[in-house]
C-alpha cells in the first residue's frame, strides 16, 4: 500500500508540474530583461510598461471588456431562468437543449455560428462575437444555478405562494435571494470564458474587430516575446481572481449537489 500511495502521489506530481510549471514559466519572463525568450538575463518592468503604451493591445483588451459583460449579463439573465425551467418542470429536452453548446466541439460551433451569420447576412463585429459568447455561457450559467437550486428548500417558495405573493414576487423576495450566490458564480464564470475564448470569436468576428486573445494569437505567430507573456499573465491574474471570487461566492454548490 505504501509503494501504490507513494506511485499515486508522484503521478500527482507529475500531472501538476505538467499544468502549473509552463504557466510558472510564463509569468517569470514577462521580467525578463531581453527581447527573446531564449535565456535569462535580468529583471525588469519594461514590458508591463511597454503594454500599457500599445494601442492595439488596449484597444483589444477594451473589445475583450465590452464582450466580456455583456455576454455574461445577458447568459446570466437568460442561464438563470433556463436553470428555474430546468429544476421545475423536468422536461427531456430541455437540458439537451441547454447543454449542447457546452458538449459540442468549439471549433463546431464557430463554423454553426458563422453560417448562421451569413445566412441571416448579418454583419460580423463585436455584435456577432457578443451573440455568440451568450449562446455558449448560457448552458455553464444554467448549471450552476440548477445545483444551487438542488439544495434549495421549496417549502420557502410555498410559504410565499400560500401568504398571497404571486410567482414573480416569490421568485423575486424569495427564491432570487436564495440562488444569488449560484447567480454571481455564473455570471463570474461567463464572464472568465468570454474574454478568454478564441476558437468562437476566430469565427465570429469580422476583419477589423480584435478581441484580447486574437491580438495575442496574432503577436506569438511572428515570436513570442516578453511583452506577450506580461499580458498572458495579467489575463491569467484576472481570470484566477475571478474564479477565486465565484468560489467564495457559491462554496455550497457541491454540497448541494451532493446531497440531491
Amino acid at each position: 500500500m505504501r509503494k501504490r500511495s507513494i506511485a499515486l502521489a508522484g503521478a500527482a506530481m507529475f500531472a501538476y508540474a505538467f499544468l502549473y510549471v509552463p504557466l510558472f514559466i510564463v509569468v517569470v519572463y514577462s521580467f525578463n530583461d531581453s527581447r527573446l525568450n531564449a535565456e535569462w538575463v535580468g529583471f525588469t518592468l519594461d514590458w508591463y510598461r511597454t503594454l500599457v503604451r500599445d494601442d492595439q493591445m488596449l484597444t483589444a483588451a477594451g473589445n475583450s471588456l465590452i464582450i466580456g459583460l455583456v455576454a455574461s449579463l445577458v447568459s446570466t439573465a437568460l442561464g438563470t431562468l433556463a436553470g428555474l425551467a430546468m429544476h421545475r418542470y423536468r422536461l427531456r429536452l430541455l437540458p439537451i437543449l441547454i447543454v449542447a453548446p457546452i458538449a459540442i466541439p468549439e471549433i463546431l460551433m464557430g463554423v454553426s455560428l458563422l453560417i448562421f451569420f451569413v445566412l441571416l447576412n448579418f454583419t460580423l463585429g463585436l455584435v456577432s462575437v457578443a451573440l455568440a459568447h451568450i449562446a455558449f455561457c448560457i448552458g455553464f450559467v444554467a448549471i450552476v444555478v440548477r445545483a444551487r437550486l438542488a439544495g434549495m428548500d421549496e417549502t420557502l417558495t410555498e410559504a410565499a405562494r400560500d401568504c398571497g405573493a404571486s410567482p414573480i414576487k416569490a421568485f423575486r423576495y424569495v427564491t432570487l435571494p436564495l440562488i444569488m450566490p449560484g447567480v454571481v458564480a455564473g455570471a463570474l464564470m461567463a464572464f472568465t470564458l468570454s474574454i478568454d475564448d478564441f476558437v468562437i470569436t476566430f469565427f465570429t468576428a469580422g476583419a477589423g474587430t480584435v478581441t484580447l486573445p486574437l491580438q495575442i494569437y496574432s503577436m506569438i505567430k511572428i515570436a513570442v516575446t516578453p511583452e506577450v507573456n506580461a499580458v498572458s499573465t495579467l489575463l491569467m491574474l484576472l481570470t484566477l481572481v475571478l474564479i477565486v471570487i465565484a468560489a467564495k461566492l457559491s462554496p455550497t454548490l457541491l454540497r448541494s449537489q451532493e446531497e440531491s
